[in-house]
């Protein structure tokens, strides 16, 4: 994974708490930008034809999942970074819909640990 981890789960809270000094407001805040980015990122790299539309957005997306830890995502992410200029349409099909598997599991995760936060 490019010198990640995989923690076996959506999102690795270990390295997002080291990413927020354990401020637990800012891990709740982070979360959530990044639930609202992974739509936007998604319909672009949906709707676009240009290579430098898609390249922009999977290396956008991709910062963001490494900042919460979402490593399968940045790990999807990087892989449709590389078909920009060089992927066909199916292939790019293929790895936008790999991409948007590993976001809903992500933001399922996600949405899991913020309710679960909550009711805490």
């Amino acid at each position: 994974m490019n010198g990640t981890k995989n923690c076996g789960t959506p999102i690795d809270f270990e390295h997002l708490r080291q990413f927020t000094a354990g401020d637990v407001a800012l891990e709740r805040e982070v979360l959530g930008v990044f639930v609202e980015q992974t739509d936007m990122w998604l319909r672009v790299l949906q709707q676009s034809c240009d290579g430098e539309a898609w390249k922009d957005a999977a290396h956008t997306l991709k910062g963001s999942a490494r900042g919460v830890g979402a490593w399968k995502v940045a790990e999807l992410c990087e892989k449709a970074e590389a078909l920009a200029n060089d992927g066909c349409a199916a292939e790019r099909s293929i790895t936008l819909g790999d991409l948007k598997s590993a976001v809903d599991d992500a933001v399922q995760f996600i949405n899991g640990h913020l309710y679960e936060a909550q009711a805490s």
